[in-house]
């Protein structure tokens, strides 16, 4: 079968051939439909300091995806052939404290599908039955093909109540415009979002953000007349891992103010400590999704009428991953997503 693989040390990837999985006893194959490409795998592509650290070649990468069951090991019980299947990334060894406690999503032992073993950027692919997500309602493939993405902002955007609420998001790249629609939809008073890329601004506008700021021109501090704040913001979603964004982050939350966040700083951050404590912030860091009560929460906001479909900017088939990653490369782009059953 076709896969696109890292095959050794270095930038770049390459369409080979590989041999077609099988699964084991608790897993489940799949046809590989859709995928999203990830900020992961262009860390992978071109080979930085983190990929380097982490990856082995050869490896098949890609962890969003959407596929239909063709195949189930003999001890599963649950999933069946002709399924509808959206992956979950993150494999749990499910004999931790945590794990053993339904808190699966903080395993201390956690590997990375396409990271750590082979992934989905396949015609096929295997995970265990207990990461595999089937859908029970019509879904667009191409959005079933970024819930890995989308938990990740169902699960920002829902960790403290936005119901009635001022909410600040920085980072407007796919994650955040999806927290930033689930905020709206969630209730949210008023939605600002800030990025220095005026596209995925636009594309904020689109989805029906309240604001959205080109920090490179305008202060944070200059919208509140705007929205009608006098306080700061009561949420804030952290989602770039700049320094200067949760600098500013923090210096416009009111007093009590709730943080999550997303985004993961490549260097430390220097921070007024002060300004966090003495304004009393609960700052909380996000990691993937809750298993599974993000994936319901997802289906079921779906269900309920959210539209992420214009965080999908470019589709490409698999053969034209080249192009699909210099795309996603550039930032002035939402969601890139490869279509695995057209070459």
């Amino acid at each position: 079968m076709k896969a696109l693989v890292k095959t050794a040390q270095g930038p770049g990837l390459e369409l080979t051939d590989v041999p077609e999985p099988r699964p084991g006893p608790g897993e489940v194959k799949l046809r590989v439909l859709r995928t999203g490409i990830c900020g992961t795998d262009l860390h992978i592509e071109s080979w930085d300091e983190w990929a380097a650290a982490t990856i082995t070649p050869p490896l098949v990468v890609g962890h969003e995806f959407v596929g239909e069951v063709v195949e189930v090991g003999d001890a599963v019980t649950r999933v069946k052939a002709g399924d509808l299947v959206s992956g979950e990334g993150h494999l749990v060894c499910g004999t931790c404290r945590n794990c053993k406690a339904g808190r699966r999503h903080l395993c201390i032992n956690t590997i990375g599908l396409g990271v750590h073993t082979a992934g989905a950027f396949a015609e096929y692919a295997v995970l265990p039955e207990q990461n595999a997500w089937v859908h029970t309602h019509p879904v667009d493939l191409d959005v079933a093909a970024i819930f890995d993405p989308f938990g990740n902002a169902v699960h920002t955007a829902l960790s403290f109540p936005v119901l009635g609420e001022d909410v600040l998001i920085t980072g407007a790249g796919p994650i955040g415009l999806m927290a930033a629609a689930v905020a709206k939809h969630a209730g949210a008073r008023h939605v600002a979002i800030t990025d220095v890329s005026e596209p995925r601004l636009d594309l904020a506008r689109k989805i029906g953000v309240d604001l959205a700021l080109d920090v490179s021109r305008h202060r944070i501090g200059e919208v509140y007349p705007e929205l009608d704040m006098s306080e700061g913001f009561d949420v804030g979603m952290e989602m770039s891992g700049q320094p200067s964004a949760l600098r500013e982050m923090i210096a416009n939350m009111t007093h009590g103010g709730r943080i999550a966040m997303l985004g993961l700083p490549s260097n430390e951050i220097a921070v007024d400590w002060s300004r966090v404590v003495l304004k009393m912030l609960t700052i909380k860091g996000i990691y993937g999704r809750e298993m599974f009560e993000t994936w319901y929460a997802m289906s079921v906001l779906l269900q309920a009428g959210l539209d992420i479909s214009p965080v999908i900017t470019h589709r490409f088939a698999y053969t034209d991953h080249a192009a699909a990653f210099t795309t996603a490369r550039d930032g002035m782009c939402g969601k890139v997503i490869l279509d695995w059953t057209e070459s």
